[in-house]
């Protein structure tokens, strides 16, 4: 490159990071773009999803248009969660911003840049997705998929927008983490490989992961509340949010009892086969 070339080159380049310093991460832009930026990674997922299975999986080939709907749709949900519970295990365990510190600010209302958007990009997952369930329905999911839906999006946008309680929506969405075993089962089982070792070992760490994820984890959430219930009383309207997380861990509890249920059997299967 010539010196002219660089020193324009050099230009776009500083007008590109202006663009997007001034624009697009400005804090009172950042729930809009982000939650667009979920929905159009959610879209490129979706249609890499699509043309890796048509041009390397031979059993793509033999699904109906609604299992290759729910293949993509599968690869997708797995991708938010690797996103969402590697950003909510860092933000609650690792990062400085929601550690007591009595100089601080109120824990209920702490935020950040990355925080927010976060919970921006977890909500244009929540529309993608609860707007693939409506137009398929009911061969996606039914009507509790639906609800369940909805009282996350209605959580997760509530906090964004507002900036309260994201420590304690960051704790139920690490339980996004049994997201990736479940629909690595659903692939196990289109693959016909239901009895194999495999399919067993799956079985057993869905379970284990419920265990932490969905059990474990909310008792230490709700003794975080109680030991911080000064500050949260403080915020009222957060009351509302965290009933409605709760009943999204109670649907999702029933869940778990089924493959509580199912662990079972192919323990069973499996001794009877030994």
């Amino acid at each position: 490159m010539t010196s002219d070339e660089n020193m324009t080159f050099k230009s776009y380049q500083d007008r590109a990071n202006l663009f997007v310093k001034e624009y697009l991460l400005a804090d009172s832009l950042i729930p809009y773009t982000s939650v667009i930026s979920g929905m159009l990674a959610c879209k490129m997922v979706f249609d890499l999803t699509q043309f890796l299975g048509s041009n390397y999986f031979k059993i793509h080939s033999n699904f109906s248009k609604v299992q290759r709907i729910e293949w993509n749709n599968r690869a997708v949900s797995t991708t938010h969660a690797i996103f969402i519970t590697t950003i909510s295990l860092y933000l609650v365990f690792c990062s400085s911003l929601f550690r007591d510190n009595p100089s601080s600010e109120l824990i209920t209302v702490r935020r950040s840049t990355l925080s927010t958007f976060a919970l921006g990009v977890s909500v244009g997952y929540f529309i993608s997705d609860l707007g693939s369930i409506l137009w398929f329905f009911p061969s996606l999911g039914g009507y509790e998929y639906v609800i369940h839906h909805l009282l996350s999006l209605v959580a997760v946008a509530y906090s964004m927008l507002s900036g309260e309680g994201q420590l304690y929506t960051f704790m139920v969405l690490i339980s996004e983490t049994t997201t990736p075993g479940i629909n690595l089962r659903w692939y196990l089982d289109v693959a016909g490989m239901k009895k194999s070792k495999a399919y067993l070992i799956n079985g057993v760490v869905i379970f284990i992961s419920w265990l932490v994820a969905r059990i474990l984890l909310f008792i230490y959430m709700f003794y975080h509340v109680y030991l911080h219930f000064d500050q949260v009383r403080i915020v009222p309207p957060l009351n509302l949010k965290i009933v409605c997380c709760a009943v999204c861990f109670i649907g999702k509890s029933t869940k778990m009892v089924q493959f509580y249920l199912q662990v079972g059997n192919l323990m069973s299967r499996k001794l009877g086969m030994t």
